[in-house]
């Protein structure tokens, strides 16, 4: 009779939630998604959150509620450079409630103020997701005043080349594919794990 190994075991239920507690109590500040619109910065930090048992808030649901207007209202209202300074208050005041999950605007970590306080206060996580992933997320529903134009696709190329440089400022950088949540949520999970180290 042959010995085999045993074969590998997934970690239990009560190791995984051992290794999230861990990994909670050595985070002090914000979790903070940035990146294009249609990275997932909403649906990937509410299961983020969900997860890590700590608060998630939206920026653009937290701005549309103190302004008791849609975005694409404020920006065909006001103005983009109106909209761009409520969005630095109301994240500013976002940032001031602890460990959470905070999902940003596609704009807000390219703005110069936005992105020093991001940086200075919390733990900002740029999701990138190729042009081909966003146009698909994106063409799901009609709410984001920079996309109505003749040629989204155009539009998200010209951004992601417009906002590259100050998303590669973050502090982690995950590739958001057009896979599961699932295996993006663990690998943030996993580079958290490293940059808290």
């Amino acid at each position: 009779m042959v010995d085999h190994p045993p074969a590998p075991t997934e970690p239990s239920d009560a190791a995984y939630a051992g290794d999230v507690r861990r990994l909670v109590a050595r985070i002090d500040k914000p979790l903070v998604l940035v990146g294009m619109m249609g990275s997932g910065k909403s649906s990937i930090g509410r299961r983020l959150a969900t997860r890590l048992h700590i608060p998630f808030h939206d920026a653009d649901e937290a701005i549309e509620t103190a302004a008791q207007s849609s975005i694409a209202e404020i920006f065909s209202r006001d103005g983009e450079a109106y909209f761009r300074d409520g969005e630095r208050r109301v994240i500013a005041r976002l940032l001031g409630h602890g460990p959470c999950v905070l999902a940003t605007g596609g704009g807000a970590f390219v703005q110069p103020d936005t992105r020093g306080d991001i940086l200075a206060r919390g733990i900002a996580i740029w999701l990138d997701a190729s042009v081909a992933t966003l146009v698909e997320r994106t063409s799901r529903r009609d709410h984001r005043p920079l996309l109505r134009t003749g040629n989204p696709a155009a539009t998200l190329e010209r951004l992601c080349t417009e906002r590259r440089d100050a998303y590669a400022m973050a502090h982690i950088h995950i590739a958001s594919d057009a896979g599961p949540h699932k295996r993006t949520l663990d690998a943030i999970l996993s580079a958290l794990e490293g940059y808290l180290a």
